[in-house]
């Protein structure tokens, strides 16, 4: 009777499954590796803007609070982006011809908003209230980064889902008092746990529980 296949058809099977396999499980891992790179999750990413706003030069060098410019971050689930004339109550007297300051001068005149681009933006399916965290006591760095040294602002953590909870299961030591919630160069010289755990019983932090589903998913 004839031999339909070769003596070695069978290791050259084994090693083309072998191969397939491989090859998937090395497709996997390098999808989650880019998934969560900073390719994907545009970390330190800057972000262009149609007009370059420093937050180094503003919020660095002339110590401007951020609650100047984001008015709402304490009360609202957004932070807010500033109205042209809160810009104009500085640049109508500073830099007034500034070409950089050209599309705020033309807002200003023609009544129409600047369109800033975001640099964070959460999915729609994720429930976020910066005022809950700021009078929390998370202070703005803690999410934003030390924006007092970004010429040009970029997006400091991923956050994803991982690092949200990673705050939410021990929140203690990201935590500050509430009026230094705002200063990028506040330290704490003694324990910052023992601070936060002190924090979180003043502001019943935690009575409920921070890692439901239900806090974040609504």
């Amino acid at each position: 009777m004839a031999q339909l296949f070769s003596r070695t058809a069978d290791m050259w099977f084994r090693l083309a499954l072998l191969g397939l396999f491989g090859g998937l499980a090395a497709l996997f891992v390098a999808f989650v590796i880019l998934s969560r790179s900073d390719y994907t999750t545009d970390k330190g990413w800057t972000v262009q803007q149609p007009v370059p706003f420093s937050h180094e030069h503003h919020a660095g060098a002339l110590q401007i609070d951020c609650r100047y410019c984001h008015d709402s971050v304490e009360t609202s689930a957004v932070a807010g982006l500033p109205p042209t004339h809160t810009c104009m109550s500085c640049h109508s007297h500073l830099w007034t011809g500034a070409e950089m300051l050209a599309l705020v001068r033309q807002s200003l005149a023609q009544g129409e908003p600047l369109r800033w681009n975001r640099v964070t933006e959460l999915p729609d399916y994720v429930f976020f209230h910066h005022g809950v965290h700021v009078n929390a006591g998370v202070g703005c760095a803690e999410c934003h980064g030390q924006v007092d040294s970004m010429p040009l602002m970029r997006k400091a953590e991923t956050f994803s889902m991982s690092w949200c909870l990673d705050c939410h299961q021990d929140p203690a030591p990201r935590l500050r008092p509430r009026d230094a919630v705002a200063d990028m160069s506040w330290t704490y010289k003694g324990d910052r746990r023992e601070l936060g755990e002190a924090l979180m019983r003043k502001h019943h932090i935690g009575d409920g529980n921070l890692t439901h589903c239900y806090t974040c998913h609504r």
